[in-house]
């Protein structure tokens, strides 16, 4: 299995997304390099779909195509004044924070008084990273370039709004009382912001999660204001309607009052306020590029799909092509969230192994993509030499105890696993096409990793007919990623 990556490295939303604070959500990095440290699993860096591989050109070369290239721009925002110097997306601002080499070095943070549009984890990021201190981000590993550029922000005021109500924000429990942990930050509520209807209170009875939010706000209203430094305002019930400006750059927000319409949506009030703020940054949601050769619905930012099959107009598969994350589901959802959705793309990929209809590549045998000449942009990189020797140390106990029920492991399941081509479709299997060992129980069904395929790469694919002989190889996938 062959990765094609447009970064240099792996691991895109982990190592480009996730503030420099969230360590526990950047460990799973740790976890990929073990799937990436496989032997039949190669990475190839600095690779770009399309320019310097194409649909046809991938086909040329292996049975299936999985597309996982995620979401990496904003949703527009269609208000006055958005192109505004001063204006920004969140989704630059946080590639800017995580060292995306895409992006400037430097970033302008001379506003003392800025403003965040959205009330989703994006949103708390974006705010949190701007109000807390540059050493407070030392022990994490943020670039030194990010440490200089917030050691000199001005940011004194942070207000995120909303155009809902408590109920309705999109945050997680934990990254909302995340913003309470850091000495430099004093979370404000104001108590008439604190409002519920039918709907709402619904939504609070339907949803663990968001009755949890909405105490944390609630508790956040009644108390004193402390005197921590930095002032994070939360704001429900407004929502922009135009960034203002003067000489070409912001000079302020103007938000219209909202209110509940029973329902938990809201409407209108006619009542406007003018927010006195010289930055905005719109964290409204994510969008997906249109990858060329592959159908689109412009309105979700997605390639339609069924089950991560890709769908012509026609609404018949594209044989052999396949989607799996933001760019199937849209830019929905926390990380774990599209390991279900991988689980099931692969278990369709392996379906339609397992039946035959993958297509034939016309250059086949593994490694041949080595030699094509548009891949030049880059060497191959194995992400096995990019493990830090550090963690080789410190695992190389626990992969030495692991070994032994390993190979037992192996040798009790290699008979069953390699069977893929010799069974029936659907018998002995579970969900991701792993076969289990004939008669042996299992009371919950074993899921492959979506990247590794351990059954498939180990064991023969069903016959390929070259000039007429049957000639029996292995299956080849390659992931695209950005």
């Amino acid at each position: 299995m062959d990765l094609f990556e447009r970064m240099p490295a792996p691991f895109g939303l982990i190592r480009y997304g996730v503030a420099p604070d969230h360590p526990r959500i950047k460990g799973i990095v740790t976890a990929l390099h073990q799937v990436l440290d496989k032997p039949q699993v190669r990475l190839f860096g600095n690779v770009d779909y399309p320019a310097d591989l194409t649909l046809d050109d991938l086909r040329a070369f292996y049975d299936a195509v999985v597309f996982a290239t995620g979401a990496a721009a904003d949703r527009e925002l269609p208000v006055p004044g958005i192109g505004l110097d001063g204006s920004y997306g969140a989704a630059d601002f946080v590639s800017w924070y995580d060292g995306h080499p895409d992006v400037p070095r430097t970033w302008p943070l001379t506003a003392e008084k800025v403003a965040v549009l959205g009330v989703g984890n994006v949103a708390l990021d974006v705010a949190r990273i701007l109000a807390k201190t540059a050493d407070e981000l030392l022990p994490t590993e943020i670039p030194p370039n990010v440490y200089d550029g917030l050691k000199a922000n001005r940011a004194r005021e942070i207000h995120v709004f909303g155009r809902r109500g408590p109920a309705q924000a999109r945050f997680s429990p934990m990254e909302l009382r995340e913003l309470d942990h850091s000495p430099s930050i004093e979370v404000i509520v104001d108590p008439r912001d604190i409002d519920y209807d039918k709907g709402s209170l619904a939504a609070r009875r339907a949803g663990k999660q968001t009755d949890m939010v909405a105490k944390t706000l609630e508790n956040w209203a009644i108390r004193d204001v402390g005197d921590r430094p930095h002032k994070l305002f939360l704001h429900f019930f407004e929502s922009p309607v135009e960034i203002l400006g003067a000489g070409g750059r912001v000079t302020g927000l103007r938000t219209e009052r909202t209110a509940l319409d029973g329902t938990g949506n809201v409407r209108g009030t006619g009542v406007l306020r003018d927010w006195d703020v010289t930055a905005v940054y719109r964290a409204v949601g994510y969008l997906s590029e249109h990858l060329p050769k592959l159908p689109w619905d412009p309105d979700s930012g997605t390639v339609p799909n069924a089950g991560g099959r890709v769908l012509e107009e026609s609404g018949r598969h594209l044989q052999s092509t396949y989607v799996t994350g933001w760019i199937r589901r849209g830019p929905v959802g926390l990380i774990g969230h599209t390991k279900g959705d991988a689980n099931e793309t692969v278990a369709g990929l392996l379906d339609d192994f397992a039946a035959g209809r993958l297509h034939t590549p016309a250059f086949p045998a593994p490694g041949a993509v080595d030699a094509f000449p548009r891949r030049a942009r880059g060497p191959l990189h194995h992400v096995g030499g990019l493990v830090p020797a550090r963690r080789r140390r410190a695992g190389a106990g626990r992969a030495a105890g692991a070994q032994a029920g390993e190979d037992r492991r192996a040798r009790g399941h290699a008979a069953g696993e390699r069977r893929l081509t010799a069974r029936p479709p659907g018998r002995g299997r579970t969900r991701a096409g792993v076969v289990r060992p004939p008669g042996r129980a299992q009371s919950r069904p074993a899921v492959t990793s979506p990247l590794t395929l351990p059954s498939v790469m180990a064991g023969p694919s069903p016959p390929a007919r070259v000039g007429g002989a049957a000639v029996a190889r292995p299956l080849t996938v390659v992931p695209v990623t950005r």
